[in-house]
């Protein structure tokens, strides 16, 4: 099967080829990921193929239903509860998104396996540490799995220098934290890291 690469990434090629394949992007908070998943959603929905684009219940930050970026770009999507909610509502589109895949329970990789198993296009994006620099929820599973994973910079928010972590500027055990740039930070190593000692 025959598949154009986009910068290295999964572009299209799903339709009629029988042949589903898993995308992931993944970075820190503020890195772009949202809008990048978006930006291929569009592109697909130029290319006349049927899109879903699903968000877990938990993050309405920004919008109940919506998935939003933090630059405000946005696009209509469904809200569930849990991971195994999208399989029914896939049924009858081509490219399915999801966004913020790290609150999704330990369910998403085997339903994103099922979803490309049957020929469709999953785009995920999520982050892939949580605030403490720890592999975030599903997505070491979802990034070991996949045909294609890119990770996006931010740009640190102390220093300039390319970022990779979330800080989060409220301490707090939770894991699970909905916030925006009151609560968090984009930094790099050496911020992240003097930022934990200073706790």
């Amino acid at each position: 099967m025959a598949k154009f690469i986009e910068h290295g990434l999964a572009g299209f090629g799903t339709t009629g080829t029988g042949t589903g394949w898993v995308e992931v992007i993944c970075g820190s908070m503020f890195s772009g990921k949202t809008e990048e998943l978006l930006r291929r959603l569009r592109r697909a929905q130029i290319a006349h193929q049927r899109v879903e684009i699903f968000k877990p219940a938990f993050d309405s930050r920004y919008h109940v239903t919506d998935v939003v970026s933090h630059n405000r770009q946005s696009m209509p999507s469904k809200a569930v509860d849990h991971a195994s909610d999208i399989l029914s509502a896939a049924t009858g589109f081509e490219v399915i998104g999801i966004d913020e895949a790290q609150f999704f329970d330990e369910d998403l990789p085997s339903v994103c396996r099922e979803l490309a198993n049957l020929g469709k296009r999953v785009v995920i994006a999520g982050l892939d540490m949580d605030s403490s620099g720890v592999p975030f929820g599903p997505m070491p599973q979802l990034m070991a799995e996949a045909e294609f994973v890119t990770k996006v910079n931010a740009i640190c928010m102390q220093c300039g220098a390319m970022a990779a972590y979330s800080f989060r500027l409220v301490p707090s055990a939770q894991q699970k934290m909905l916030g925006e740039a009151d609560a968090y930070e984009a930094r790099c190593r050496k911020c992240f890291l003097q930022g934990m000692r200073g706790r």
